[in-house]
């Protein structure tokens, strides 16, 4: 686990430090130049492990050796040895890094790796550093490497990719079939400029495709993986784009209506993995306007309601009109429209009207929320939020006397300048099923209540089908 550069800042050494004295269960790594003092300093922050690496390095293209360094690549491989030595003195347990070796001579490649295993490195890394080399060629450099350096069996060949040309997964997995025993990669991928090998992208790729490895296992824990994603997510606050392979929102969820139809028949036919593998608990089949009639009735089916209940012709039509307008359509709205000509008025229960709010320094906020339900007029006030997004859903969540959880929350801006459109996205959950919300308004306080508002009336909405069906069931059951 490489945790930080002690040398860099006061706050790196400090938080390397902290994690070396925590971590017991797995061997704690800093990084260092190829220079004396910060093998010294990353030493120090790691004596306090139970067992600790030092990983240093040193540029080896000519690229970097003479315009950077102002060296000869001699010079260089002089300084790595004597890194390497000094690191051994600390610690059995040394890496060294040929930076920017994706673009350094295969033959100086060779060289340094031998003379820095001779040194004492156990492990020796050969990053494609600016994420310039294709597949092939990165699988070529290790091959080299553990074909042509003779002393290469008493050291673990490492690459650590950058995705700059969208290869960092390609070229470590290539390198995997060549001979490299670690990958260096982070969860997310996230990194430098274009970020990082995902760790997650190789896990499951290993996975999934173990026959191509000759059988080789990670370890990892991979139901883990989803969590441990939106964990870094959140504390490093990068949002996840959608379509990201494997912990993206959309990656197990299926549109196309001929894709939903063979989800639904056979899950092999489009998912090479399943979403349990990872922590989640199941595909999505998003209901959308691509959808056909084979999933609208598979949620139907899965809520609970036989073909016989309702018209599918008549909910499917209604249903494309909805999505056309709507975009995404979810399974409260599908209940809703099955059973639409049963209900006295659609129109939503509750409304904002005015609300207020009010930020003193060192005092909680509050707010002032007036709203129409079931149009009466009803107003609340409420102390105490945590700011005034906070304070206006307390006083709007007073009104309904609902228990609602509130499991994601997202502001997007649309447009630019002083007259942007904010936009929040909600999801909440009550009483174990999950609705969903989104308001628009220039006021991002405004735009949040109209968001849990709309998720309010898709839950009240909700409870209208509940009670009909529970009328429906009991009129069965009398006759």
């Amino acid at each position: 686990m490489e945790v930080g550069f002690p040398v860099s800042s006061a706050g790196d050494f400090e938080s390397v430090q902290t994690i070396a004295r925590h971590i017991k269960n797995s061997r704690v790594c800093a990084l260092s130049r190829a220079v004396d003092k910060d093998i010294d300093v990353a030493a120090e922050a790691l004596k306090v492990a139970e067992a600790f690496r030092i990983h240093t390095f040193i540029a080896t293209s000519a690229l970097h050796v003479e315009s950077k360094l102002r060296k000869t690549f001699d010079d260089v491989l002089d300084m790595a040895v004597h890194a390497v030595k000094r690191a051994r003195g600390y610690t059995d347990d040394v890496e060294f890094s040929c930076e920017d070796a994706g673009r350094t001579g295969v033959d100086n490649i060779c060289r340094i790796v031998e003379a820095a295993i001779k040194a004492g490195a156990t492990t020796v890394n050969i990053p494609d550093t600016v994420g310039y080399c294709l597949p092939m060629e990165y699988g070529n450099i290790i091959a080299n490497v553990m074909n042509r350096v003779p002393n290469v069996d008493k050291a673990v060949i490492s690459v650590h990719c950058h995705n700059d040309l969208g290869m960092a997964t390609a070229n470590s997995l290539t390198a995997i079939q060549n001979g490299a025993r670690q990958i260096e990669c982070t969860i997310n991928g996230i990194g430098e400029r274009a970020g990082n090998t995902a760790l997650e992208e190789v896990v499951m790729a290993i996975k999934t495709r173990q026959a191509l490895f000759n059988g080789l296992d990670t370890r990892i824990n991979t139901q883990e993986i989803h969590r441990v994603s939106q964990m870094v997510s959140q504390l490093c606050n990068m949002p996840i784009q959608p379509n990201k392979a494997i912990v993206g929102s959309n990656a197990f969820a299926h549109s196309s209506g001929i894709h939903q139809d063979g989800m639904v028949k056979n899950k092999n036919t489009y998912e090479i993995m399943s979403p349990e593998t990872i922590g989640l608990k199941k595909e999505k089949l998003n209901l959308t306007a691509r959808s056909g009639r084979a999933a609208v009735k598979n949620h139907m089916e899965e809520m609970g309601y036989p073909e016989s209940d309702y018209d599918l012709d008549k909910l499917y039509e209604a249903f494309l009109k909805l999505a056309d307008k709507k975009g995404q359509v979810f399974d409260y709205d599908l209940e809703a429209l099955a059973f639409i000509d049963m209900q006295q008025g659609d129109e939503d229960r509750l409304a904002l009207d005015v609300f207020t709010t009010q930020i003193i320094s060192g005092l909680p906020a509050s707010a002032f929320v007036q709203v129409e339900l079931d149009g009466k007029r009803v107003s609340q006030v409420s102390q105490g939020g945590n700011g005034p997004v906070d304070a206006v859903y307390n006083a709007i969540l007073a009104i309904t006397g609902m228990e609602i959880k509130m499991l994601n929350y997202n502001l997007t801006a649309k447009g630019e300048g002083a007259e942007a459109l904010g936009q929040v996205d909600i999801v909440v959950e009550y009483q174990g099923r999950r609705f969903h919300g989104v308001g628009l308004a220039t006021d991002i306080v405004e735009s949040s209540a109209r968001a849990l508002i709309h998720a309010i009336n898709a839950i009240y909405r909700s409870q209208k089908v509940a009670d009909l069906k529970g009328k429906i069931n009991s009129h069965f059951l009398k006759n």
